[in-house]
């Protein structure tokens, strides 16, 4: 069986040009599956009845890809119809097949999908859904983490995808509007809800990770769905999806709160997909700097970015999924700026080193000149595309079409603004105490050039702004206590401001070490090399 399908059995040239006429039946009449697909197909729906996850991994991240690449680099694969009579009418296969059908006419057809593909691509992650939640007993099926975290990752963007399409009306034909009009329960908010809030209920996932917490055994409370990793895989990242639903929908307190059992500040047996990895850091930091707890989102940041650093070759491969995770890694370096310079503290000196760089260096001096249209250049690049969990007015005569998909996004960008204006005097201020011990209150704020009572007033806004909420311990990242994150402290006695530096001296010790460390380490492996 193993060696019935190879990738290198390469098809002949002839086909790979294929592309849909547009007339479905002509299209059925006119199109042959090229061989090598039928033979792929029909292994990989072998390897899906045996179960066996790792021959599936490799199918489909290996083999997909590559006959993708080559048969249907811009156009869409076979439709289901066309190729189930090569796997016996198999409706669990067919239904996965649909899956990534709908998934590759997103990522690589020209145009995007059609308002009908967006329809039936939701039909067909209900019908998915159905089967796995419907059952009285576990599934008989497994699939590959990486495959379950990106059915996951991709029902939620389809979600996004639509609530973004359908709010663009200016584009739309009258046609397509009725069409909409008469589905409005078609990627509905409640129902996207209601299959990741199922999912997590159906695994147990949050009474499996209390326990896996306290070093127990999850398997004790799992009951049968949750001990099948299928259902419990599709748990946990169902948890990382309603992290990223909340985002978008810019409730970033429930985002948090949704992973309270999830420790994020520890390796987890759970989190070997680094695409879901990635994404759970991303929200959470995000969320924390608009929730202005800036250090938890420095430290949020820097953890995951270095992880990006120490595996960076594993991302170098051409796919979208990839090109998702570099485009992020983009964007939380330019969040990270962001709070550095709302929240200035010291980070990993690689991090350091790569924000240093000419890119983000100008975005850093600008901001820190208090530039008000560079933080919002830079928070609209890395903040995520903000959704509105309700249908647009379709028949509201006086509208700006336009405004209406920006309008969540505008919502998030104003409370951001406010917050970076309370805090555009902090850097000039925070420069002026670092160079003096004790200094009349009127005299600096000479030297502001502004009236005493108002710099006063400045003075106890650093004194706000700079404490923050920290988390310390615990597995709920909401927990934490006030700790403030100035490098100078002061206070005020009667017209006199006394100035103490907080910031404790540089130890150069660690550094060394961890280097002596790393050069030992590496001369052990190069003694080991064999010539």
């Amino acid at each position: 069986m193993a060696n019935m399908y190879s990738d290198d059995e390469y098809y002949d040239d002839e086909y790979s040009g294929y592309g849909h006429t547009g007339d479905p039946a002509m299209d059925r009449m006119e199109y042959t599956v090229p061989e090598p697909v039928k033979k792929f197909l029909q292994y990989f729906q072998d390897m899906i009845k045996e179960g066996n996850v790792y021959e599936i991994n490799n199918l489909y991240e290996n083999s997909f890809p590559k006959l993708t690449e080559q048969f249907f680099k811009t156009s869409p694969w076979p439709e289901a119809e066309d190729i189930a009579g090569y796997v016996a009418d198999d409706p669990i296969f067919l239904n996965l097949y649909r899956e990534l059908y709908f998934r590759h006419i997103y990522a690589r057809v020209q145009g995007g999908p059609t308002v009908e593909q967006r329809f039936e691509s939701y039909y067909n992650y209900c019908k998915l859904f159905n089967y796995i939640l419907s059952a009285d007993t576990p599934v008989n099926l497994e699939l590959p983490n990486q495959w379950l975290w990106e059915i996951i990752d991709e029902f939620i963007y389809q979600f996004q995808a639509f609530s973004q399409f359908r709010s663009k009306l200016s584009k739309k034909t009258e046609e397509e509007i009725e069409i909409l009009k008469r589905n409005p329960k078609v990627w509905n908010v409640h129902s996207v809800l209601n299959v990741l809030h199922s999912l997590v209920d159906k695994s147990n996932i949050n009474k499996q990770l209390e326990v896996y917490n306290s070093q127990g055994n999850p398997d004790a409370v799992a009951g049968d769905f949750g001990r099948h990793s299928l259902y419990k895989m599709l748990g946990y990242f169902s948890l990382v999806g309603l992290l990223r639903l909340h985002s978008l929908l810019g409730d970033f307190y429930q985002a948090i709160k949704i992973l309270e059992n999830i420790e994020l500040n520890k390796k987890s047996l759970y989190s070997r997909v680094p695409g879901c990895q990635i994404t759970t850091y991303y929200y959470v930091g995000f969320a924390y700097m608009m929730m202005r707890r800036y250090a938890d989102a420095i430290r949020t940041f820097t953890n995951i970015l270095l992880y990006v650093q120490r595996t960076k070759t594993m991302f170098q491969t051409k796919s979208y999924q990839n090109d998702q995770i570099n485009k992020q890694t983009d964007q939380m370096f330019v969040l990270l700026a962001i709070c550095l310079v709302l929240h200035p503290q010291r980070i990993d000196e690689s991090l350091h080193t790569t924000l240093r760089e000419k890119n983000y260096a100008d975005k850093i001096n600008k901001m820190q000149r208090g530039e008000l249209a560079e933080f919002e250049a830079s928070y609209t690049f890395s903040c995520p595309k903000f959704l509105s969990p309700v249908p647009p007015a379709y028949d509201a005569v006086n509208f700006d079409a336009d405004a209406l998909h920006k309008e969540p996004l505008r919502l998030q960008l104003k409370v951001f603004m406010e917050e970076v204006q309370q805090q555009l005097m902090l850097p000039t201020i925070r420069s002026y105490l670092k160079l003096y011990t004790t200094m009349p209150l009127d005299k600096m704020a000479g030297f502001m050039e502004m009236p005493a009572e108002e710099f006063r007033n400045h003075l106890l806004a650093f004194k706000h702004k700079m404490k923050n909420v920290v988390w310390t311990k615990g597995t709920s990242g909401l927990e934490g206590e006030f700790q403030s994150g100035s490098e100078v402290d002061f206070y005020i006695d009667k017209n006199m401001i006394h100035i103490a530096d907080t910031k404790v001296a540089r130890r150069y010790g660690d550094f060394f070490i961890r280097q002596i460390h790393k050069f030992d380490e590496l001369n052990r492996g190069l003694k080991k090399i064999q010539l």
